[in-house]
């Protein structure tokens, strides 16, 4: 189980990134574009991924990262499951997220190209 806080913590690590509240849930920009939302109320986090870092992420545990059921994620958007999420891969999936939208310079800060 990842915590709230944790979440916050590591989106907040990336260079440039702002908290900002987006329909009353708190959501993680870098420029004016969002990457991450938290819904605290249901232990649960969205992220915006290719299609193809969606369904990677996805095949491991579909009962923990998944499409959101619906448009917006066949545009990407992907609910996390705090609950049952590891650390570690948290992290991969949200510098992933970042990395999506963020401009290049700063996206290789994160993850170098190699």
């Amino acid at each position: 189980m990842v915590t709230v806080d944790a979440v916050r913590k590591i989106a907040l690590s990336f260079p440039e990134t702002t908290e900002q509240s987006h329909f009353e849930k708190p959501s993680f920009r870098v420029g004016k574009k969002i990457f991450a939302t938290l819904d605290i109320k249901n232990n649960q986090a969205c992220i915006k991924l290719s299609a193809i870092d969606q369904n990677a992420f996805s095949s491991f545990d579909s009962s923990i990262i998944f499409p959101v059921p619906n448009k917006w994620g066949k545009q990407g958007w992907t609910f996390i499951n705090l609950k049952k999420i590891r650390k570690d891969t948290l992290v991969d999936a949200l510098t992933t997220a970042y990395c999506e939208v963020a401009p290049k310079k700063m996206a290789l800060l994160v993850r170098p190209e190699k």
